[in-house]
């Protein structure tokens, strides 16, 4: 992550079903839904004033870390979330053992 990142907070908006990250007046957000101990995490969105920025690997990569710390399992639907944990495969320990996209 982006050192400009690192120290701005993760919302989670209940209200939206977002994980959201604000940076120079604008959002990247992930789409997410929770049932009891998973979080399925949907659709990911910058701006187009963040597009390039790092703000979408910023938001990923905190949501990710909320996941871990609040012992959700992770269902990885979006297309990104998916490909950044395929790059950075530390993160498979998250994902629910019921999701079989990664043995494709």
């Amino acid at each position: 992550m982006k050192p400009e990142f690192e120290k701005i907070p993760l919302d989670k908006n209940e209200n939206n079903h977002r994980f959201e990250i604000s940076f120079e007046g604008h959002k990247a957000f992930i789409d997410y839904k929770e049932r009891p101990e998973k979080i399925t995490l949907i659709h990911t969105e910058v701006e187009p004033e963040l597009e390039g920025k790092g703000a979408a690997t910023a938001v990923i990569e905190k949501t990710l870390d909320y996941i871990e710390q609040n012992k959700f399992k992770l269902i990885p639907l979006c297309p990104l979330v998916f490909a950044y944990i395929k790059r950075h495969t530390e993160w498979k320990r998250i994902v629910d053992e019921n999701f079989k996209g990664f043995e494709e």
